[in-house]
């Protein structure tokens, strides 16, 4: 959805990232937030793609603008403006409808010629038939006739070749019986069988489009420009794709790295979430190793950059999702290999019939009816249905419940998972760390006031769950001095004379902070992430599907143990992003099927590696665009209802597959003995695919 733009005009066009834009009010705000920036002419904000194109003069630099979306609350990022992939759906769609619209009007004048109509009647009919059908079937019949072109001129063949044959013949013989004032026209099933065709293509190209969106997200999540200190100490903003080894980054506070580097100056602490998995921010000084999207939050730092691009860790594990998604794709090769096999097969059928009448004496016109009704009555429209229908009933049953099936071909790869991977925080706990309570009930008056006040002047998420919890228990903040934060170490201020802190403990506890009063025993305030609401359930019904799950997290190793402990799975800590990978695939090559479940761009190659896969609502663009399915409740039980409606699924693709061999071990002898018209045909394998599609309908309820 895009807003309206406040003008057009010529100008330096640059495109930021907008991730904190939620709704047209926000869109409204971004777009006001260049009312009082000189030298920019217009601001245009994008809800679908969280983003704003800016036109400004040159004199106006990205960090500008960036401060400028900044002093109105929204956190920013440049980006180039990459132009998006071609859609594999939308060409498609026009396709499509125009065989479906065509076909209806064909259905209702072949209705009337059913029913009796004859002699001057049905010629006209006929007519009409033609001069709506051919234009229909040239124009819908193109995504077939181009690629079985393509294979012929290669001297090859696949799939749409049988097809494009059997519709061409079709049509130009029912054509030539309209021209004859023939008794039969085939125009109405042929449209049939496009329309069936296509549908079955179209939800193939949403599947793939989808796919393709993860690497892209993961791609973007790196800044596409730094401000680079040169060596007289002038300072530049330089493209990303023109910084280089040796070069100085000088980042400040709240904006991401263009790319991996080494801290030169300045202390600060970096959210590597993203990456790593470790909620916690991560402190930072001269010599420390800083890697490209991860964030600086506290203080403005200068970093020499040591790897760029395609060098990058954010690379590198974008480099090993495109792997793992490419793997994914044994699926896709047994059913490219089936198609290989099934155009041969029935070239040879048709030949066969056509000769054999021939031979016995039938003529060329009944022969060659023969023929056509053998490549119509075997298109494997039943066979192609079986699987996508099955899918998309499914996918529309689990939406109803808030889980979002992205992938349709995950719910075969669900069904035989018996191991779940689980990332801690945000996806099975809620990714939020609240103090424990009896500690802050335990507080004193003027002691929960200062740690309000402590609390409320930072941004770090202990901060800002204990400033959540005391201000939800009606603690009036005092007033405090001189108040200093120090990154990594935490508050100080004086509060009538006397310097109090709200810091991490000297030793490891763990998360946690201390609040120090001078003149009062330090407090030790620990904090949990809270499971998500019906885990322990949600691990019971998984167990009871005879799936095996784990913790697997960057966490550190004693916050991955307590929630192990609560919960009563094993768990493993300080997962890097390809170890998660690599323990997926050791526990594949022992012979399990593996179910990933995260949040985060640290678990995006184990997610693309996985059997399945599948992602809160709430995880990061990676997560959300990597996994097959994404949930959007909190509730865990998500996770078992998918599994199970997974399985179902698979139940119903069996048995659409035995109508479908069924059919045609019944209907093809039938069509090769001369005892099926072409329309006959195109009625037989229309029921068929309407049986598929009726006996799919059951998983409205697989949900449950």
């Amino acid at each position: 959805m895009n807003a309206p733009a406040r003008e057009e005009a010529p100008g330096t066009c640059s495109v930021l990232n907008v991730p904190g834009m939620h709704c047209a009010g926000c869109m409204a705000k971004v777009e006001r937030a260049f009312g009082n920036l000189p030298g920019v002419t217009s601001a245009r904000a994008n809800l679908t793609a969280r983003s704003v194109e800016v036109i400004h003069d040159g004199q106006v630099q990205i960090p500008q603008i960036v401060d400028a979306l900044a002093a109105v609350g929204f956190e920013a990022q440049p980006r180039e403006d990459i132009a998006p992939p071609p859609s594999a759906v939308k060409p498609l769609l026009a396709p499509l409808a125009v065989a479906a619209f065509a076909g209806m009007n064909v259905m209702l004048l072949s209705v009337s010629v059913w029913a009796g109509a004859g002699g001057a009647t049905r010629d006209l009919f006929h007519w009409i038939s033609a001069l709506i059908a051919v234009p229909a079937i040239a124009y819908s019949g193109r995504p077939f006739f181009t690629s079985a072109w393509a294979a012929l001129k290669k001297w090859t063949t696949n799939m749409d070749v049988p097809i494009s044959i059997g519709v061409i013949l079709a049509t130009a013989l029912s054509f030539y019986e309209v021209v004859t004032g023939g008794k039969d026209a085939w125009f109405d099933g042929t449209l049939m069988l496009l329309v069936f065709l296509l549908i079955g293509r179209v939800l193939d190209a949403m599947m793939r489009d989808r796919a393709r969106a993860g690497v892209d997200a993961l791609l973007r999540q790196a800044a596409n420009g730094a401000t680079v200190v040169d060596d007289s100490g002038l300072t530049g903003w330089v493209e990303a794709r023109r910084l280089a080894p040796g070069m100085v980054m000088r980042v400040s506070s709240g904006e991401r790295l263009a790319a991996d580097g080494t801290i030169l100056s300045g202390t600060s602490s970096f959210d590597q979430s993203l990456l790593t998995g470790e909620s916690a921010p991560v402190p930072v000084g001269p010599g420390a190793d800083v890697l490209a999207g991860t964030l600086n939050l506290d203080a403005p730092v200068d970093v020499r950059v040591t790897a760029t691009g395609h060098g990058t860790a954010l690379a590198e594990i974008a480099q090993l999702m495109e792997a793992a998604s490419q793997s994914k794709s044994a699926y896709v090769r047994v059913a490219d290999r089936a198609a290989r096999l099934y155009a041969p097969a029935v070239h040879t059928l048709a030949a066969l019939a056509f000769v054999g009448w021939m031979i016995a004496g039938a003529g060329l016109y009944k022969s060659l009816v023969v023929a056509i009704a053998v490549l119509i009555i075997t298109c494997p429209c039943a066979l192609g249905l079986a699987v996508p229908v099955a899918q998309v009933v499914a996918a529309g049953a689990l939406m109803k419940r808030g889980i979002m099936v992205k992938d349709g071909s995950a719910l075969e790869r669900m069904a035989g998972v018996d191991r779940a991977l689980l990332d801690k925080t945000g996806t099975l706990t809620m990714g939020r760390p609240v103090p424990d309570p009896a500690t802050i009930e335990a507080m004193g008056v003027e002691e929960a006031a200062v740690a309000l006040a402590l609390a409320s002047n930072s941004k770090h998420p202990l901060s800002r769950g204990l400033a959540a919890a005391l201000s939800a228990r009606g603690v009036r903040a005092e007033t405090l001095a001189n108040v200093h934060e120090e990154p990594g170490r935490g508050l100080t201020a004086l509060w009538h004379g006397r310097t109090v802190s709200l810091g991490r403990p000297e030793r490891g506890e763990g998360t946690a902070s201390v609040l120090a009063i001078d003149g009062s025993p330090p407090r030790l305030i620990r904090f949990a992430d809270a499971l998500r609401p019906d885990a322990a359930e949600a691990l019971a019904r998984l167990s009871a599907l005879h799936v095996e799950a784990s913790i697997l997290s960057g966490d550190a190793p004693e916050a991955v143990a307590e929630v192990a402990g609560q919960t009563g799975l094993a768990g493993r800590g300080g997962v890097s992003p390809a170890a998660k990978q690599d323990a997926t695939i050791a526990l594949q090559q022992a012979g399990h099927k593996v179910l990933m479940v995260g949040d985060g761009l640290n678990d995006g190659p184990a997610l693309m590696k996985a059997d399945a896969s599948m992602a809160p609502g709430s995880a990061s663009d990676v997560g959300l665009h990597s996994a097959d399915l994404v949930f959007t409740g909190d509730s865990l039980l998500a996770i078992p209802r998918a599994v199970r409606a997974a399985r179902a699924t698979m139940a119903v693709v069996k048995q659409n597959f035995a109508l479908a061999v069924i059919y045609n071990v019944l209907a093809v002898p039938l069509a090769m003995a001369g005892m099926v018209t072409p329309l006959i045909a195109a009625v037989a394998m229309s029921a068929s695919s309407l049986l598929v599609v009726g006996n799919s309908l059951r998983l409205v309820r697989a949900a449950k």
